[in-house]
């Protein structure tokens, strides 16, 4: 409260804003209804007034303060997390104690799978071909592989180092050469001329898909496996079982004969 001028003045409250306002929207009713300010003032029923007053509020100066539809949307979010989270720690054993408990264990859940199983990926529609239009030689691709290694450069050192296996095989005319095959299809029909290493061909196949098309990182142990493999598969002597079966009927047609 202060004197200003000889008048006593006083500070409104919070709130008190919105009386004077309906007040004055009340006053503006009643002259509109037909009352005067210097005549007393004119009795009419509740109805009316209470629907001269609600078109009087209507109006945009009553609400040039009003909080915005974001922010109302917001206050709502917040009001209805408020209750979730409520509801929640009164159904959770130990209140909220128990409940940030649980979250905490959840979390904890999830951040072991995400360690165990890595980045979640998106399998491709269609597996790509192994080899780009360039034909290098598989001796090419293993010297791009230890180049690769060298430096560090992981993906880049396993993806030659598959495809100087894929290569040899068709070197070796153990596989057809073929534009356009996986690595899935490679390993698949490497598998049936070389059935002893056929479960780690198919295994490199799917860390070489899961570099290049899964977003995975190899790295220096996963290199090294499939280094191995290149050598062992190299050293390996193809299987002949169908060949000697085929030779076998031969004979025994040509006896009968």
């Amino acid at each position: 409260m202060g004197l200003t001028g000889g008048v006593l003045t006083a500070v409104l409250p919070p709130g008190a804003t919105t009386v004077v306002q309906v007040r004055r929207a009340s006053d503006r009713a009643l002259l509109a209804a037909g009352g005067s300010g210097d005549e007393p003032p004119v009795t009419i029923p509740r109805d009316p007034a209470r629907e001269a007053a609600r078109r009087e509020l209507s109006k945009g100066m009553y609400h040039e303060n009003d909080p915005s539809l974001f922010q109302r949307a917001l206050n709502a979010f917040w009001d209805w997390l408020d209750r979730l989270f409520g509801a929640a720690a009164s159904a959770t054993p130990g209140g909220a104690v128990g409940l940030f408990v649980v979250i905490l264990f959840v979390v904890a859940v999830l951040a072991a799978l995400w360690w165990r199983l890595g980045t979640p990926r998106r399998l491709p529609a269609s597996a790509a071909p192994l080899f780009d239009e360039r034909v290098r030689s598989a001796a090419e691709h293993r010297a791009a592989g230890e180049a690769h290694a060298a430096q560090g450069h992981w993906n880049q050192a396993l993806q030659e180092r598959m495809r100087a296996v894929v290569r040899s095989l068709e070197e070796r005319a153990l596989l057809d050469v073929r534009p356009g095959r996986t690595a899935d299809e490679a390993a698949a029909e490497a598998g049936r001329a070389l059935p002893a290493h056929a479960d780690r061909l198919r295994a490199a196949a799917r860390e070489f898909d899961d570099v290049t098309y899964g977003g995975r990182s190899a790295d220096e142990q996963s290199y090294r496996r499939l280094a191995d493999l290149d050598r062992d598969v190299e050293n390996t002597r193809p299987s002949l079982a169908g060949s000697t079966v085929s030779t076998a009927d031969s004979t025994r047609q040509g006896a009968a004969e």
